[in-house]
């Protein structure tokens, strides 16, 4: 699938089956966001990769908006450096990582980290450092049930040439 497809075909599932995501998918996955554009190429960015089941039930726990975390097979953290750009490079790898992940078949969705109340939490149940933002967790998964991408607002509706 190449990548328009899989910008295209990509939707938020908050429901998997039990099939674990195979380790190099997980890793062609995690390479993706570790590929993302950053700024002044910083790459201030950090990848936990979670598949023991005791862990993400702990996650899900945590964050209030992501009680599905539990079920996915997979979750992957993304934290960054407390840098000038943090948040738009962790928001770049986490964009990169999905579409990749749409594009191996493995459906996700991006539950909020950054100024979130359990941000800190979820970083010392994962072991990181001082120094580190949580941007964004990222169950991993193959969907429960046929999804689909949500209606998106047509192209000449959203498209301004020279000024708005």
């Amino acid at each position: 699938m190449d990548a328009l497809e899989a910008i295209a075909r990509r939707y938020s599932e908050r429901s998997y089956t039990s099939k674990p995501v195979p380790k190099d998918v997980l890793e062609k996955i995690v390479d993706a966001g570790r590929r993302a554009p950053t700024a002044r190429n910083v790459q201030p960015w950090e990848f936990v990769v979670v598949t023991d089941a005791a862990a993400r039930k702990q996650i899900a726990g945590l964050a209030e908006n992501g009680k599905f975390i539990e079920q996915a097979p997979a979750c992957v953290a993304v934290f960054c450096k407390d840098t000038k750009y943090y948040l738009e490079d962790g928001c770049n790898a986490t964009t990169a990582l999905m579409i990749a992940a749409a594009a191996l078949g493995v459906q996700s969705c991006w539950v909020a980290g950054d100024k979130k109340p359990y941000g800190g939490a979820v970083a010392e149940r994962l072991g990181l450092p001082d120094g580190y933002k949580l941007v964004s967790l990222v169950p991993l998964g193959y969907a429960a049930a046929a999804g689909r991408p949500p209606a998106k607002r047509p192209l000449d509706e959203v498209i301004h040439w020279e000024k708005f």
